[in-house]
């Protein structure tokens, strides 16, 4: 005799479909973490000083001293 077939469990199911949501919520929110830091990083870039600009300058212009002449 044949056994009558199994009721499929959906349980697994289930737990599969939970896992896959809760990471595509944690995926999202490392994506916008990520894109809105950029984006703040962008809008707040400072300016180099004109103290190092100068500095840099000054740098430029003085001869080579020592060994490296």
């Amino acid at each position: 005799m044949t056994k009558p077939p199994r009721k499929k469990d959906p349980t697994v199911g289930i737990a599969i479909f939970i896992v896959v949501a809760i990471l595509l919520v944690i995926v999202t929110l490392f994506y916008n973490a990520i894109r809105e830091k950029e984006e703040f990083d962008s809008h707040n870039a400072t300016p180099p000083s004109v103290t190092s600009q100068a500095a840099a300058a000054a740098n430029a212009l003085k001869p080579a001293s020592g060994p490296a002449q």
